[in-house]
């Protein structure tokens, strides 16, 4: 699959006038979560908060002020279109937004210790800036403002079915990473190799729990029936599967000046990623030179990364995985028109699905 930026316009927003394309959607909906944001991380002492404020890209390592941040904010965007999709100001679901971009800060940070990544966005990834002690504390100091944040939201049921919501998503994060590093322990076949459904299933909870929570969390401050916030939930969920599908496929196929990332990086580390294992399940000579390959990663160099990257491709890996993204995107679609009361809001999530699959980083 070519991997190419959406030339699908998005609709203008109710609220958001002018927006012509999913950049300005995206940026303006971090404009109205930046000042929470903000005010949010000032509560952190300096010690820890400097090192926060880099995770967010608002400090160069040093200390120095950046102008804008880091990220694409997805998550706090989808929060807030889903509750002005369900008929609500968009501002009702910026706790939600706010503590969905935490977490998802948060995973990140814990993500680049566990993986050994030193890059992230083109910077060094924060335990390389600052060590892997501090890098662990801020995370943890993330983690504890997405919490709080979400508690002062609101009270009565309401706040309590946000806070459910929250916990349950990460309860399932991080099932979903422990799965993916206890994959890197398995061999690449044989009777424990593992299987797509056991890839799809941790890809759910690993990716697909954060962003059903953001687009959940906006139905419900938005104060959407019960039935609605479960489907858009399950929409947020789909458009996760959606996410990491096409993660997978930049992950060996990316450019690296886009995703700052080296090329073949996932073959590189030995990651079990949905195009390698769905090649790897076939009783095929191809699975079986692509195992090989992969068994000594490092050892061939470049060639045999470039090689074991062709093999998949030739195999139907990649094309697989594309087409696991495109559908989890159509079901996304339905499930935002069966949900959604607001038009130009719900064809804007649609088009953030669309950007989602399209993206090149």
């Amino acid at each position: 699959m070519t991997q190419q930026t959406s030339q699908a316009p998005v609709r203008t927003v109710p609220g958001a006038p002018g927006s012509t394309d999913v950049q300005a959607t995206l940026e303006h909906f971090r404009a109205l979560v930046a000042p929470a944001l903000r005010e949010t991380v000032r509560r952190l002492p300096p010690e820890i908060g400097t090192t926060v404020e880099f995770t967010l890209g608002w400090r160069d390592a040093d200390g120095t002020p950046r102008n804008g941040g880091s990220g694409k904010g997805l998550r706090p965007a989808l929060a807030l279109l889903t509750a002005q999709a369900v008929g609500a100001d968009p501002e009702s679901a910026v706790p939600g937004a706010l503590a969905v971009e935490l977490v998802h800060t948060f995973s990140l940070v814990h993500d680049d210790i566990i993986d050994g990544d030193e890059q992230r966005r083109h910077r060094e990834a924060v335990w390389k800036a600052y060590g892997v002690g501090t890098a662990v504390l801020a995370g943890d100091a993330l983690l504890a403002l997405a919490l709080d944040a979400l508690s002062r939201a609101a009270g009565g049921e309401r706040g309590a079915a946000a806070m459910k919501a929250l916990s349950g998503a990460l309860v399932e994060l991080v099932n979903g990473q422990a799965e993916d590093v206890s994959f890197e322990l398995r061999p690449w076949t044989g009777p424990r190799a593992v299987t797509v459904a056991e890839y799809s299933a941790m890809a759910g909870r690993k990716t697909g729990s954060l962003l059903g929570c953001a687009t959940g969390l906006g139905a419900l401050l938005g104060g959407a029936a019960p039935g609605a916030v479960s489907d858009l939930t399950l929409m947020g969920r789909h458009l996760g599967l959606a996410f990491q599908a096409v993660d997978d496929l930049l992950g060996i196929w990316g450019d690296p000046d886009v995703t700052g990332k080296p090329v073949h990086s996932d073959l590189r580390q030995g990651k079990k990623t949905l195009p390698i294992v769905s090649v790897l399940a076939q009783d095929t000579p191809d699975a079986r030179r692509l195992a090989a390959l992969l068994a000594d990663p490092g050892s061939g160099g470049e060639e045999e990364l470039r090689a074991a990257a062709a093999l998949i491709e030739e195999a139907g890996g990649r094309a697989l995985a594309a087409d696991s993204a495109e559908r989890h995107l159509c079901r996304a679609r339905q499930l935002i028109h069966r949900a959604s009361v607001d038009g130009p809001a719900a064809a804007a999530l649609a088009d953030l699905g669309e950007f989602v699959v399209h993206r090149t980083h």
